[in-house]
């Protein structure tokens, strides 16, 4: 019998890597949980938050608001702002707390607006009666509503309401009562091919973890009826013959109501037919759906805890934090939106490199100035070291100044095109000008890897070793020192 033989997949594009903070074994892992929503299904992002958006709009409007000139602006959030409720501001912080960008509302805050409101503020996201951290896909069209509104209210034209934490707690309320999740997923359901974006080979990249001996579980908040219409979209089609997404799990959980589901202890069901009836049980048993339960029945049921377990999901609280305080889980975070970050970043690196250089040149001359100015000073002063003749270095000192401030004029706009990239208001998901962001400190401590779509495992194979790089340190490597404004730190 004559044989083909296989070409092993060849390295990933970066864009489909697997980003590792804390060394992981993939061996070693023997159980994976799975969220659902923007984790194995993957929503088109711009349409589902259009929809929520639009119902939002129309309770707003129902109670006399006058919202109806208003339009979901798809740019305007990303994940990992900061909604400060105190002043109606949206900010972007780096990982020590310290605001880089700002908007009132929809409008940018200048420079010195900025410094003025925040020169003494670190951004504690403890604090939580201020700070509300945008850490899912899902809060995108409700932070740009209340940047909208803080417009109005700044207008005038909300007298109702008595401030910004308050307006922020009403259209918190409002989307609750709405239950504008629920009314979208009839949506989704009754149109898949408008809001899911498919991708083939996921299921694939599953098939190699169970047949590398992995079970696999689904643990999602999404009700039974959505969740099987929704896999079944989404995964069916690209199994083999007579296979369905539930031959896929070990165990499925749905309304599993995350984050409790990893700190207490709920009562378990179990889901006995197609149309989502139940009946109360004890413990969890391989082949079968339930509802609710907790993390405690999982760990029982396979018989392992603790760093045997990866859990996958989107959501930074309730998917990873949670899941490693408490349980000390091993985490993977999907961040859909690293790949355009990537692709956006790449394409700029030529810019970045001249960036750099220009910085390294800067960097030599200040160098020079201050060792100029320090001869200066001990001349005017009368002590140390004193040099022959004070004209030159005032020459050589103002020359230095000329240079430095040429390179000013071509430092800034590329420094302006950098804190641009990918996004134009807020630039690159995981930095705050030329630090990390405050989205990226919070990966970097709870997600042990983070990727940027569950196939990405497909490329890396169920037996990767995967370890986290060399930690930087400022003495490792020249600095740039340029924040996203241009200005020198």
């Amino acid at each position: 019998m004559t044989t083909t033989p296989v070409t092993p997949i060849g390295r990933p594009p970066r864009t489909r890597g697997i980003f590792c903070n804390r060394t992981l074994n993939l061996r070693s892992i023997r159980a994976i949980g799975y969220d659902m929503d923007y984790t194995l299904v993957h929503y088109k992002v711009e349409e589902w938050e259009r929809r929520a958006y639009s119902y939002l709009k129309q309770k707003l409007a129902d109670m006399g608001w006058p919202v109806g000139p208003l339009e979901f602006d798809p740019a305007f959030i990303v994940r990992g702002l900061i909604i400060d409720i105190e002043t109606g501001n949206i900010v972007k912080a780096n990982r020590f707390g310290y605001v880089k960008r700002a908007y009132h509302g929809t409008r940018q805050l200048d420079f010195d607006a900025q410094r003025q409101t925040y020169a003494d503020t670190i951004v504690d996201l403890n604090e939580r009666q201020r700070y509300k951290f945008l850490n899912t896909l899902f809060a995108l069209s409700e932070a740009c509503m209340y940047a909208q509104l803080v417009d109005l209210l700044d207008e005038r034209a909300l007298p109702e309401v008595l401030g910004y934490a308050d307006l922020y707690m009403r259209v918190r309320h409002l989307i609750d009562e709405a239950h504008v999740e629920g009314m979208l997923k009839a949506e989704i359901v009754a149109e898949p091919d408008r809001f899911i974006e498919l991708d083939p080979d996921a299921p694939l990249a599953l098939l190699d973890q169970i047949h590398a001996g992995k079970k696999l579980l689904l643990i999602t908040n999404s009700e039974w009826s959505y969740t099987k219409d929704l896999m079944g979209y989404a995964f069916d089609r690209f199994l083999p013959d007579r296979m369905t997404w539930r031959d896929l799990f070990d165990v499925i959980i749905v309304q599993a109501r995350k984050p409790d589901f990893f700190s207490s202890t709920n009562s378990l069901f179990e889901v006995i037919d197609e149309a989502g009836r139940l009946t109360p049980v004890r413990e969890l048993q391989s082949g079968r759906a339930f509802l609710g339960g907790h993390a405690g029945l999982v760990e029982r049921h396979l018989g392992i805890s603790g760093d045997q377990i990866l859990f996958v999901g989107d959501h930074l609280f309730a998917d990873v934090q949670v899941t490693k305080n408490i349980l000390r889980w091993r985490t993977a975070l999907v961040l859909r939106e690293l790949e355009a970050d990537l692709e956006a970043d790449e394409a700029f690196d030529s810019r970045r490199l001249e960036l750099q250089e220009l910085m390294a040149k800067k960097t030599e001359l200040e160098f020079a100035a201050c060792q100029y100015r320090l001869q200066l000073q001990r001349h005017k002063a009368g002590y140390g070291p004193q040099p022959d003749e004070i004209k030159p270095l005032e020459r050589q000192l103002a020359a230095l100044r000329d240079r430095v401030a040429e390179l000013d004029d071509r430092i800034a706009p590329l420094a302006r095109a950098a804190s641009k990239v990918s996004n134009p208001r807020w630039g690159l998901l995981m930095r705050a000008g030329n630090d990390k962001s405050h989205l990226a400190r919070q990966v970097e401590r709870y997600a042990d890897i983070y990727l940027s779509r569950v196939s990405n495992f497909l490329y890396h194979t169920p037996f990767i070793y995967l370890r986290s790089p060399r930690g930087t340190l400022p003495h490792d490597a020249e600095a740039t020192g340029i924040d996203d404004t241009g200005i020198d730190q």
